[in-house]
């Protein structure tokens, strides 16, 4: 979708300034769906909940090819929604992954988990670029990809045995969401994750249609920089938990904006594929720094009867910020170009960088937090 989804939007659209809709499509499905996801997965388990998002993406594939055949560009947004429903079940991996081990590993947990995607960053735009003209009607056999990936996550679910959470749960009642939520900690692990989110996703979606639109690259050098951005983003998912143990995560967010400055620095420079490629790959481990250290900083933040509603409300928040981004990528690229892009990055990682002094500030004044989950 990183690869395909702009550029199809960019061909079914009658206002250009839309493209990106798709991809938008995709983060409000997946902003919709956090809520709902956590609420399945509290009543039916892991297993059965993360089945149950490969179902999603299975029909997300197919109603994604059925539009492009029949030129539904409308029809190409509900194949979006229901994509992103399905990665806010997948979003749940990293908290699955966190609860089964014990609290000092639960960074290289979810990072480790995310460094599943590096296969991905070689897999996904591979076969967006080989099977884009498959069919006769470019871009079916791509989105048709996504249902046969959605049988391989469903197979792997069958054997999944998650061990029950290494700490046993508290007894007592569950704060309101809204309790933990104003928790100084919590905010700073969210506006970590958001703006990371956020710039990265600014910066994605808006590079396919950047590269091929507007600056006379080809798909194929589109899905390299793609393809070396999603390396970026989870290729350092095999240190960052390391790095969270040796430094922990308010200094680990902080080397991630530094990472993501760097990229729009980049992204000022030039607008070659050496320059979209560099760029890119720094934003996106940027994001993995960020997004990494946010997530282990969150579990600090809520016990384990509060685990679900703190879960949804966090993943919430990302993906509402996220779809923003999405949107705002397609406007500022089609009305002032690239540059606007960069220049709105901007503020979103002084946001994050003025979250990391207050976080310095509070951990001097709370108290300690609750039990982690």
């Amino acid at each position: 979708m990183a690869t395909i989804g702009t550029l199809a939007g960019y061909a079914l659209a009658a206002d250009k300034a839309l493209a990106t809709l798709p991809a938008t499509a995709l983060t409000i499905g997946t902003a919709l769906g956090t809520i709902p996801a956590s609420l399945v997965m509290r009543r039916v388990g892991r297993r059965l909940g993360f089945m149950v998002g490969s179902g999603f993406a299975m029909a997300g594939g197919l109603v994604g090819a059925w539009a492009v055949l029949i030129q539904s560009f409308w029809l190409l947004i509900g194949g979006g929604v229901l994509m992103g429903i399905a990665a806010a079940f997948a979003q749940l991996y990293r908290f699955a992954a966190a609860e089964a081990v014990t609290p000092d590993r639960r960074g290289r947990a979810i990072s480790l988990v995310l460094a599943g995607g590096l296969l991905a960053g070689f897999v996904g735009p591979q076969l967006a670029r080989s099977t884009a003209d498959l069919l006769g009607t470019r871009f079916v056999g791509a989105f048709l990809c996504v249902p046969l990936l959605g049988l391989v996550g469903l197979a792997l679910m069958f054997g999944l045995r998650l061990p029950e959470a290494v700490e046993s749960r508290i007894d007592g009642a569950a704060r309101p969401v809204v309790a933990i939520v104003r928790q100084p900690l919590f905010l700073v692990a969210v506006a970590s994750e958001l703006v990371g989110y956020g710039v990265m996703n600014l910066l994605m979606t808006g590079t396919p249609l950047a590269m091929v639109a507007h600056h006379g690259h080809g798909l194929s050098d589109a899905a390299f920089v793609i393809q070396w951005h999603l390396v970026g983003m989870f290729l350092p998912g095999f240190f960052t938990g390391s790095l969270i143990q040796r430094i922990g995560e308010r200094a680990t967010i902080g080397i991630g904006i530094v990472a993501n400055v760097a990229s729009l620095a980049t992204g000022f420079a030039g607008t070659s594929v050496w320059h979209f490629w560099l760029s890119l790959l720094l934003v996106g481990l940027g994001w993995n720094l960020m997004f990494v250290g946010g997530s282990t900083l969150v579990t600090r933040t809520y016990t384990p009867s509060e685990r679900t509603k703190a879960q949804a409300a966090n993943d919430f928040m990302i993906w509402a910020t996220v779809a923003m981004t999405s949107l705002s990528s397609g406007q500022l690229l089609h009305r002032h170009g690239w540059t606007a892009i960069l220049v709105a990055a901007g503020p979103l990682l002084a946001l994050a960088a003025a979250a990391i002094v207050v976080a310095e500030i509070a951990a001097r004044t709370t108290s300690p937090a609750p039990r982690r989950v």
